[in-house]
């Protein structure tokens, strides 16, 4: 009986948080891929400065809790020993191109099928029917004998304990990891805090600076409530916070084998922001139903769900799981992949500019 109050607490904590996700995100249009389009199409930074806003904030907020002892970090699938260096690079090209042929990431297509978008209804049960497969089905196997292969192990290569990048810095610099880490997050958090408000678009973009907060202040309450809220001797929850490839995987076989299923914080969170935004889009009038406009349109939100699906469990995340959350961990992994992310997703503008993928290299590769 302990094991499911725990769980279901929580669970129900998970759904309040992606409620406030998925409001946030809703109301402030806070979108990875639509960041990236204004920065190639527009020239204008302001949505991309709020994702990193939402970094700096996930990473000070993260490493705080960890500092004063109230979230063990080590406990999470980011700062294992073992870098998968080719599934990060793999999978976030992948995720990041994906991305910009579904009309955005996963989070936001949560978003948009709370504010009444048929066509990101079709993209989250593509991409989760993928992302279960890579998961535990047909293309597990697959993915499973390539991370065996191409895996580092840091504790048999470089006798490290994690792939922390704190424990890195104080291995050159001779600091313990804990003062390092701390280190490495003040300048790092800091830095990005600067180069945000340092634009006096963005300093007046307001709908943009509550977006990068919010959504930062959610994933630090992601990790809250699943390490400290969760923590439990005998049973403790995962330790984790938002991200949502998987999760949108987890869900779509929780609500089809519901008796032999257990609910947890991802799954929670999943529907926390769908009803979130839901309710946003309600109460500003903004909800729609928006369908596909041809079949190019639907084959072409349905291979790109499906890029995302694998590409988000090879690279263990995705723009918010990777970009903020694995990120908040000081994780070179989560560097690794929010990089090939970026460079996805500028291709894959690119390939929609062009038509073709070569032409989209070469947009790339061009010098002005």
């Amino acid at each position: 009986m302990e094991e499911l109050t725990v769980t279901h607490l929580v669970a129900g904590a998970g759904f309040i948080a992606g409620l406030v996700f998925g409001a946030i995100a809703n109301a402030t249009n806070f979108c990875t891929m639509g960041s990236l389009s204004d920065i190639v199409f527009m020239g204008d930074y302001r949505r991309f400065r709020a994702w990193l806003l939402a970094m700096a904030v996930a990473i000070l907020g993260t490493q705080g809790l960890s500092a004063a002892g109230l979230l063990d970090l080590s406990q999470a699938i980011y700062l294992t020993p073992n870098l998968g260096w080719l599934g990060a690079i793999l999978g976030g090209l992948m995720f990041g191109f994906g991305m910009t042929l579904a009309g955005g990431c996963a989070n936001k297509n949560l978003v948009r099928v709370g504010g009444g978008n048929l066509k990101s209804v079709v993209v989250l049960l593509v991409m989760g029917v993928f992302a279960y497969m890579t998961l535990r089905g047909l293309i597990g196997l697959a993915r499973v004998e390539m991370e065996t292969w191409a895996n580092v192990s840091l504790a048999d290569t470089a006798e490290l304990e994690s792939q922390g990048l704190g424990e890195m810095l104080g291995r050159l610099t001779g600091l313990e990891t804990e003062q390092a880490t701390l280190v490495l997050a003040a300048v790092v958090g800091l830095a990005l805090l600067a180069f945000c408000f340092k634009d006096r678009d963005f300093r007046a973009s307001g709908h943009n600076i509550l977006g990068g907060l919010g959504v930062g202040a959610v994933v630090v309450g992601g990790w809250w409530i699943t390490g400290v809220l969760g923590f439990d001797d005998f049973e403790p929850a995962p330790v984790e916070s938002f991200t949502f490839v998987a999760p949108v995987g987890n869900s779509l076989q929780y609500l089809m084998t519901f008796s032999g299923a257990s609910i947890n914080f991802g799954i929670a969170a999943v529907g926390g922001v769908v009803v979130g935004s839901f309710l946003t889009a309600l109460v500003t009038r903004s909800f729609h139903v928006e369908a596909f406009g041809n079949t190019e349109d639907m084959l072409r939100h349905m291979g790109g769900a499906a890029i995302m699906g694998v590409g988000g469990v090879l690279a263990l995340g995705c723009t918010v799981g990777q970009g903020i959350t694995g990120l908040s961990t000081l994780a070179a992994g989560s560097v690794i992949a929010l990089l090939a992310i970026l460079l996805g997703g500028l291709l894959g503008l690119k390939f929609l500019e062009t038509g073709s993928l070569g032409g989209a290299v070469a947009a790339l590769l061009e010098r002005d």
